[in-house]
């Protein structure tokens, strides 16, 4: 082994390690994601290969026939890698991030057989044997190196059997009580939600029309779609029986910085405005419009129960969703029913709030934010999907209408039973001044202070939540 060998070798190791933690782990998810399941294998078996020759490599000098069989695990490494290539293209679409870093590990990977097989076929012309060949720190760091591409491989592997045990409620039955063939209009429909609303209105037989910003997302959804992107692409005469308005920036994925703040409200607005413009010039009217709105529109409260008939207190989020609200009451003018869903914290795998406690509580790094105290009023997204489908079907429902599960929690009670879902403790504490200190009005209004919502209009009209309590849309989901 040579300096420049071991210089490429650990330039693959950081390479693999940022691929890993960055984009595996935290950005694409791949351990929750069941589509990715067969992806997770291969990475499962390239780790434990990994850590194979890192050991070997790292302490011992290997001659005959075993140094034959090292350059079989060569051979079976790269065989994966191409298979992972083909998976990766048929199963998702890679960030430009991930396709460069992976394209730089391949030319560094080729770079390293260049060197490194002219070695192994001069072990190989050697009689059979092992030698040891200590390389001082680099043989460490070889083991370092291993005994992280182990654990990530046994993790794969874990998540792999954990996706193969997860089992989607088949899409259709979450608008059963729609009338049959409708035409929906959805905009935000590539989002988390509008993703399982648009799916679920396909395979239920309805027609969709979807408005979509990015055309790079269309493939996000299953046909028949109609896809536009612009409100005014549909003529005057096209027929629409209800309208679902779920597009905006989202407002947990970054801090409320003075030109966040503005995006944030814009793209509600505005969008809203351009639908309601649509209606305006529609011959035939849509029956509904359910539009987004939140349960901020309440303001931050401490235990006092809110139902639809509460008032609120003022902040950046009430601002937003009132004038989220205000937007959408127009639509009355020309006869249409609008509903306002005051949504609450939506509980899925696929994407929303919890994808980003999903990795640190899996690792055993979770726990309460804060006091713990501040309520949190959730619901599980095919339980929302449904409730969208039972406001549609409903003509009696307008006006606001809290999505919440009957059973609110509280932040620590959603930590544990979080924890208990991954069998890991939930017990790093994250201060309230730190969250403060960093994250201002986006850590008080979303992360420390709550709302305890409960969903009278829809108990009152019949709805039946399938998911009353956490555990129970845990259970369903993780």
């Amino acid at each position: 082994m040579t300096p420049l060998l071991w210089i490429l070798v650990a330039i693959q190791i950081a390479m693999g390690a940022f691929d890993t933690f960055y984009h595996h782990e935290f950005t694409e998810r791949l351990a929750w994601r069941p589509s990715q399941r067969h992806e997770l294998q291969l990475h499962s078996v390239r780790n434990m290969l990994y850590a194979l020759l890192f050991l070997v490599l790292g302490w011992l000098e290997v001659h005959g026939i075993i140094a034959i069989a090292i350059m079989v695990v060569l051979v079976v490494e790269i065989v994966i890698t191409l298979m992972d290539f083909v998976e990766e293209d048929l199963s998702r679409k890679l960030p430009p991030s991930e396709r460069i870093n992976h394209t730089l590990l391949a030319i560094n990977y080729g770079a390293i057989l260049v060197l490194l097989v002219p070695i192994l076929i001069g072990w190989a012309m050697l009689p059979t044997a092992v030698v040891p060949a200590y390389a001082g720190l680099l043989s460490v760091f070889a083991t370092a190196a291993a005994l992280g591409a182990a654990l990530f491989g046994a993790r794969d592997f874990a998540a792999a059997r954990r996706l193969g045990r997860m089992a989607s409620v088949p899409a259709a039955t979450l608008v059963e009580k729609l009338p049959a063939r409708q035409t929906v209009l959805v905009t935000g429909a590539t989002g988390f939600i509008g993703s399982r609303l648009v799916a679920s209105l396909t395979a239920a037989g309805h027609q969709v029309i979807a408005l979509i910003r990015n055309p790079a997302k269309t493939e996000m959804l299953p046909p028949p779609v109609t896809l536009i992107t612009r409100l005014d692409q549909l003529p005057a005469d096209t027929r629409i029986d209800a309208i679902v308005n779920l597009a905006g920036e989202p407002i947990g994925n970054g801090l409320w910085t003075e030109a966040k703040r503005r995006r944030i409200l814009a793209s509600r607005i505005d969008m809203t405005a351009d639908v309601v413009k649509l209606i305006a010039r529609l011959e035939r009217k849509p029956s509904v419009l359910v539009s987004g709105s939140a349960i901020g529109w309440y303001g931050l409260w401490q235990d006092q129960v809110l139902t639809e008939s509460a008032k609120s207190h003022a902040c950046f989020s009430h601002e937003l969703c009132e004038a989220w609200e205000n937007a959408a009451k127009p639509a009355t003018e020309h006869g249409v029913r609008v509903a306002n869903l005051r949504i609450g914290l939506v509980v899925g795998t696929d994407g929303g709030f919890i994808t980003r406690m999903l990795t640190p509580f899996e690792f055993g790094l979770g726990g309460p934010l804060g006091s713990g105290k501040q309520w949190m009023s959730w619901i599980e997204r095919d339980d929302l999907v449904r409730l969208i489908a039972h406001v549609i079907a409903k003509p009696e429902l307008s006006g606001p209408v809290n999505a919440t599960a009957p059973i609110p929690v509280t932040n620590t009670k959603f930590t544990e039973e979080l924890g208990r879902r991954l069998h890991r403790p939930a017990i790093f504490r994250v201060p309230a001044a730190l969250l403060r200190a960093v994250g201002g009005d986006f850590a008080n209004e979303l992360l420390l202070g709550g709302q305890r919502v409960l969903p009278n209009k829809a108990l009152s009209n019949g709805f039946v939540f399938r998911h009353e309590t956490l555990r129970s849309a845990f259970e369903a989901i993780l």
